[in-house]
């Protein structure tokens, strides 16, 4: 890729941000915006248990609650919470088998015991959505799925439980990759029908177990993969009654980029893009819009219960690259700005889109990986309590994208991604890196903006990042924010007498202005 020799591109149009929150702000989100999902399989090993805690994990989530002012919540799902089947027997967690020309990254058949639900007490302050297996049907999978009900409840009691799920993707449950538990006659009806007799076996069963406990505990639903394009329709499911028992708190959608095998995914033209955001986000304003004409939904928000990067568990040198941490931002920040109010970030073990790898492997080492660091920026944009309000500020071309944060009605912050991709080449170490200036026009604004950066040698690294110039490595104090002496911290830019502010941002890197 050429650059320009002096290392700098041009200007844009100044754009005007409000000093007071305008009317096509986004709803204020849900706190904590940023969360997490983890694959149901692997949670014993991101959380571990009460005599091996994991304490990196830990950290890591601190770290974001610290920065957005409330630790996030952990959805426990995905695709293995319907392959698992409880077994009393079992003295361990669990016991699995991966089958490769299935799934290489997780396993089709998963029995879990009793001790799996201590990982539940390992993460402090955190509130956690317990995923229910939907997908196994017939006797032994409702004798199953009623004994983990009394586990979990119990395991979730002193403030733990945020919310219940029950099936992962069930408009995937007719398709062969997925076991074909359900024949291909099977209707959105047939779904709403089977989810309301469970939902309600479950609470019976809670209620002899847990019964202080479990008055009035609701749901996230219907958590499906597709928006209709596939087997249930996310419309069509709450037309046949799917909230009848009123016990449905948030409207969960999964999203994913595209397929990490798909060709003609790049950085550039797939996650480094702000138009591909826009385009995959308007898919689920479709449903929005229609659900809030016919008033289907009404006071239930809508969020992403799981989403990532690229599908099938990302792409290497894609999904864990810098270049995935500056989707993470735009994405998110888009989505907060469109009325989708919170994002569950989905992890696994050995995921190439995975924030942190939480225990070594054969396949990967335990660390901090590059996506994390886009989920520091975006906690950092989301401080502020019960009311903030983020705003799309349009842009002039699709490599870049620019949010105003509003707390309290006024204007706390500006964050500006240059997407441009930088690949930094080890064999060019001093090439010249290229950046772009940005002009904001705020009424009313004077004196200094302190400017916090996210920064990594380009769009290709995988390691080398920083968020405000902190580390969160593993290596260095176990997820710990550590001060990097080699990064500038404590910038500042001026506000003209005109209210004119200008930041320069290389590209493929982030900055946040707090006003």
């Amino acid at each position: 890729m050429a650059f320009p020799a002096n290392g700098n591109s041009d200007t844009n149009h100044a754009v005007l941000v409000h000093s007071k929150v305008p009317h096509h702000a986004g709803k204020p989100v849900l706190q904590p915006f940023v969360s997490f999902s983890i694959e149901f399989a692997w949670f014993p090993d991101f959380a571990g248990n009460k005599s091996h805690p994991n304490h990196f994990s830990n950290h890591l989530l601190e770290n974001l609650g610290d920065l957005q002012g409330a630790r996030p919540i952990v959805r426990v799902g995905g695709n293995t919470q319907d392959y698992a089947v409880y077994d009393p027997t079992l003295e361990t967690a669990r016991s699995m088998t991966i089958i490769p020309s299935i799934a290489p990254d997780y396993p089709r058949y998963l029995n879990i015991g009793t001790s799996y639900f201590e990982s539940y007490s390992t993460f402090p302050d955190t509130k956690f959505i317990h995923g229910f297996n939907m997908g196994q049907n017939g006797s032994e999978g409702m004798e199953s799925l009623l004994a983990t009900a009394t586990l979990a409840c119990k395991a979730l009691q002193g403030g733990k439980l945020e919310y219940w799920e029950l099936g992962n993707e069930p408009d995937q449950f007719t398709t062969t990759d997925r076991g074909t538990r359900r024949p291909g006659t099977w209707s959105d009806q047939d779904y709403v029908d089977e989810w309301l007799k469970k939902t309600t076996d479950i609470r019976k069963k809670m209620e002899e177990s847990c019964p202080r406990y479990m008055s009035g505990r609701k749901y996230i639903a219907p958590s499906l993969a597709n928006l209709g394009s596939d087997g249930l329709n996310p419309v069509t499911v709450w037309r046949d009654g799917l909230n009848k028992h009123e016990n449905i708190a948030l409207d969960s959608a999964h999203n994913y980029m595209g397929g990490a095998d798909e060709p003609g995914v790049t950085l550039q033209k797939t996650l480094m893009n702000h138009t591909a955001v826009v385009n995959k986000v308007a898919q689920h304003l479709n449903v929005t819009r229609i659900l809030n004409s016919e008033n289907l939904t009404p006071d239930i928000p809508y969020i992403l219960g799981e989403m990532n990067s690229l599908y099938n568990q990302g792409a290497p040198g894609l999904s864990n690259s810098f270049g995935a941490s500056l989707w993470g931002v735009d994405f998110n920040l888009y989505c907060a700005s469109q009325d989708i109010r919170r994002t569950h970030m989905h992890q696994g073990l050995d995921y190439r889109y995975a924030a942190w790898q939480p225990i070594e492997t054969k396949k990967t080492t335990i660390g901090t990986k590059a996506p994390y660091y886009g989920n520091a920026m975006v906690a950092a944009m989301m401080r502020g309590g019960d009311d903030v309000r983020i705003v799309n500020l349009p842009l002039e071309e699709e490599m870049e994208a620019a949010y105003a944060a509003y707390v309290a009605g006024k204007l706390a912050r500006i964050a500006v991604v240059n997407m441009r991709e930088f690949n930094y080449s080890v064999s060019e170490p001093e090439m010249t890196r290229p950046s772009k200036k940005y002009e904001f026009k705020i009424p009313g604004a004077n004196g200094e903006l302190e400017v916090q950066r996210l920064m990594a040698n380009g769009s290709n690294a995988l390691s080398g990042v920083t968020w405000d110039g902190w580390s969160y490595n593993y290596e260095l104090e176990a997820g710990k924010p550590v001060r990097m002496h080699n990064v500038t911290v404590g910038e500042t830019v001026q506000v003209d007498g005109q209210g004119l502010v200008k930041i320069e941002v290389p590209y493929s890197s982030g900055a946040i202005l707090n006003i």
